[in-house]
């Protein structure tokens, strides 16, 4: 009996054979078989596959294998173990800078809690070497302290916070930098972060140890109990971490000096790890003015955020939504945007479909707005930049100029430019490097944004973009290509706004828009010309000492030269001294 494999492979073959004459009669015809060869439709029904077929059919089920493979190992990642992995966005790219961030994160919370409690900060930093490469970091202020329940979260949970969604001038902006400063001692050195608050005399202090869940994002109290602790209200937080300290430039001392001066109103005592310890008093005993809180800007909100805004707003109306939820949207602007969207004023903001979404926000950038208001904004101004200049630098001359109200996508900002000019006001070495004219030392620039400085990423900020794109020859300043200018000056860069564009979360360079540029630009300008004055007044004033001199040393000569000629004696020679002294001194006029 013939093998049942080769019977049907041979059976298939004739088949085929016979088949393959009907289909080409047919297409001679002008017909066709819609459903192929009879062999194909009897390995059909028998369920038999050519090896061609069966390769494919083996392919696709081993794809898709790999597919369901790869749908299990897919999961969700928490923000923490994110930044876990990514600790180099937040400021920790190492040791050194990781002491510096780790102090900058305590200090903006301590100066943040204390303004918005209208007190005064007195705020104690102490640094400690506990081990190689070990520092405790202890940042005390004396706010308002935390209440007990929001103390876990506020410390070890990231993305926390009550400033994210305000639109107002503040420190802080994510909800990550103090959270981030534990969880970086937490992965470095393995201790909890430790929390001592109370707020108020006839409430007790609680102290707290608390460890950061990466996986879950949650905090995980590993202390939670009454302490004893004298200060009637405020908080003091210690973080261990791997670092290294060293003085000098980028240091803890040169942010807190940076700190000061930015903040006249607050006094810092520093404990440094080699036994130092400096006590920065204030230069104003009174608190800056108190941003307000401000709804969005139509300018400044994205198709995406306007569709979110319309499907979670209160209002029942689109006119209402539009006054309600926007600032410096009123009655005859909400119903020309409306007009221009061509939507009815009475519609459901909820009810607005996709296309509508698209033709309300073309409306509302092509309708004329006014600009945001300001009062979210507290700037420095320019008494206290002059009294905080030369409280901390030993200078010839000091000006300063705050800039008029800006805005950027909708969002407020102001500027500020202090500057400081010979004396000890010298340069230091900074990242910026370029052609100096190779003679004097470059300029030291000083940023700051929001009250805080930016000791990182200078060559990446849009404050030095705009300083060396200052033509710093007109007035009167040695500038090489690409580079700072030169000489014995310090300048100082501010910035507010409700929210600064920051280039990273570590919050250490400012973005290159180019209504921002401007506005430092033309502030530079201005206290550049200041300069320019004063230098131009001190020539004219060393050019006519020089003559003075010149009088002062010749004009005895020609009095002898005289009385010998014209054979006076001593007291006319005195006199036709003294005249021609007072006919010199007023052919001089010294502005």
């Amino acid at each position: 009996m013939p093998n049942r494999r080769n019977w049907i492979g041979e059976h298939d073959t004739m088949s085929a054979k016979k088949a393959a004459k009907k289909p080409a009669a047919k297409a001679a015809a002008g017909g066709e078989n819609p459903r192929g060869t009879r062999a194909a439709q009897a390995r059909g029904r028998r369920g038999v596959k050519t090896p061609h077929e069966l390769r494919e059919n083996g392919i696709a089920l081993h794809q898709e294998e790999i597919a369901y493979q790869m749908a299990l190992r897919q999961r969700e990642i928490s923000v923490s173990e994110f930044f876990t992995k990514n600790r180099h966005l937040l400021g920790f790219d190492n040791p050194k800078k990781a002491l510096l961030t780790t102090v900058k994160e305590a200090v903006d919370n301590s100066l943040d809690a204390c303004e918005e409690a209208k007190i005064l900060p007195e705020l104690t930093v102490e640094v400690r070497q506990t081990g190689e490469d070990r520092y405790r970091v202890a940042v005390e202020d004396n706010g308002p302290g935390i209440v007990r329940s929001q103390v876990p979260r506020i410390f070890g949970k990231l993305l926390y916070g009550s400033k994210f969604h305000a639109l107002k001038q503040a420190r802080g902006q994510q909800g990550i930098g103090i959270s981030a400063a534990g969880m970086y001692g937490q992965l470095t050195t393995g201790q909890s972060i430790r929390i001592i608050s109370r707020i108020g005399p006839r409430k007790p202090a609680h102290y707290f140890e608390i460890r950061i869940d990466t996986v879950k994002n949650a905090p995980e109290i590993v202390r939670d109990e009454p302490a004893e602790w004298a200060p009637p209200h405020g908080t003091r937080v210690e973080i261990d971490l791997e670092a290294r300290y060293q003085r000098g430039r980028q240091s803890v001392e040169q942010y807190l000096e940076q700190v000061s001066l930015a903040n006249p109103h607050v006094r810092i005592v520093y404990q440094g790890p080699e036994g130092e310890k400096a006590v920065l008093a204030r230069a104003a005993t009174q608190l800056p003015r108190e941003p307000k809180q401000i709804r969005p800007h139509p300018y400044g909100v994205e198709l995406g955020v306007l569709m979110q805004m319309l499907k979670t707003t209160k209002a029942r109306r689109l006119r209402s939504f539009l006054m309600q939820d926007f600032s410096r949207v009123g009655g005859k602007v909400a119903r020309e945007i409306c007009a221009k969207a061509g939507l009815n004023e009475t519609a459901w903001p909820s009810r607005i479909a996709r296309e509508e979404s698209d033709k309300l926000y073309a409306a509302l950038n092509a309708t004329k707005i006014m600009s945001p208001p300001t009062d979210c904004l507290s700037p420095i101004g320019e008494e206290l930049i002059l009294a905080a200049l030369k409280k901390g630098i030993a200078a010839h001359f000091y000006t300063a100029t705050t800039r008029p109200p800006g805005v950027y996508r909708g969002n407020p900002f102001q500027i500020e430019v202090g500057l400081a000019w010979g004396g000890a006001a010298t340069a230091e070495d900074d990242e910026e490097g370029g052609d100096a004219g190779g003679q004097e030392q470059l300029a030291s620039l000083v940023r700051f944004a929001n009250r805080v400085p930016l000791l990182y990423q200078q060559s990446a900020c849009a404050i030095t973009r705009a300083v060396i794109g200052t033509n710093w020859r007109a007035y009167g300043l040695a500038q090489g290509r690409g580079a700072l200018p030169s000489g014995p000056l310090t300048l100082m860069v501010h910035m507010v706004s409700v929210w600064v564009p920051f280039t990273s979360e570590s919050k250490e360079a400012i973005a290159h828009y180019p209504e921002v540029m401007k506005e430092i630009r033309l502030g530079l300008q201005e206290v550049g010309r200041k300069l320019k004055g004063f230098l131009g007044r001190r020539a004219r004033i060393a050019d006519a000492e020089k003559k003075k001199a010149y009088i002062e040393k010749y004009l005895p000569h020609i009095g002898i030269a005289l009385r010998e000629i014209l054979k006076l004696d001593k007291a006319e020679e005195a006199k036709v001294v003294r005249i021609l002294t007072e006919i010199l001194e007023k052919s001089r006029s010294i502005e």
